[in-house]
């Protein structure tokens, strides 16, 4: 029997498996599924997804005062940085960014290119100090790895040296290309699919997460 709520590693990648990501992941993939529910069952992956991606922050210890004596506890003890690419990242953000209240976010913005299928970037805004923070990339569909691979580069630029991509779905093709370029760059995800198509998006995938996260197909 599968150990509920444990990751696994799977092609080079830390899959998540717990029944409510199964059930979740299921919704999110039928065609028939409205907005409001796409939503609600996105909201609840990322949020499993989250204990995953940021169990090992660093933390401290502090003394509080119960209502009847002091205990010793821990609290984060860290920089965490948030960087969504726009803009299905941003599903994905709340849910997150929620688990670590003063966390920072940061915005990237990439365009693919429905002919080359290379991502164009059009948008960036960084908070400062990326060097020595937990920087989080939030990226729903790691299909080629394209979007991940020029959001890392550019963070690696701004000199972020801790980095980890979460999504929900990966692709082999994207995972070999993120394990080649950045092999220091862990990926953590709800399922690894089976491959890509012609236009390079996930079979048996979900579709467009942005277009149906937001109502706009």
């Amino acid at each position: 029997m599968e150990t509920v709520g444990n990751a696994g590693e799977q092609g080079g990648v830390s899959v998540i498996r717990h029944p409510l990501i199964q059930n979740a992941l299921a919704v999110l993939r039928n065609v028939d599924t409205p907005t409001e529910s796409f939503r609600r069952h996105a909201r609840l992956l990322t949020m499993i997804l989250a204990f995953h991606v940021l169990e090992d922050l660093p933390v401290r210890p502090v003394t509080v005062q119960t209502p009847l004596e002091q205990v010793t506890g821990e609290v984060v003890d860290a920089n965490v940085i948030f960087i969504p690419v726009l803009r299905a990242g941003l599903a994905m953000l709340d849910a997150m960014s929620d688990m670590v209240p003063g966390s920072k976010v940061g915005f990237v913005g990439l365009e693919r290119n429905e002919e080359t299928f290379i991502a164009r970037s059009y948008y960036q805004k960084l908070p400062s100090h990326l060097a020595g923070a937990e920087v989080v990339i939030l990226d729903p569909m790691l299909a080629t790895g394209g979007s991940a691979l020029a959001t890392i580069q550019l963070l690696k630029e701004q000199s972020a040296t801790s980095i980890r991509l979460a999504c929900v779905i990966a692709a082999p093709e994207g995972i070999a290309n993120l394990r080649e370029k950045h092999p220091d760059v862990p990926i953590f995800a709800a399922t690894v699919d089976r491959e890509l198509n012609s236009r390079r998006y996930i079979l048996p995938g979900i579709g467009d997460f942005g277009d149906r996260y937001f109502g706009t197909e």
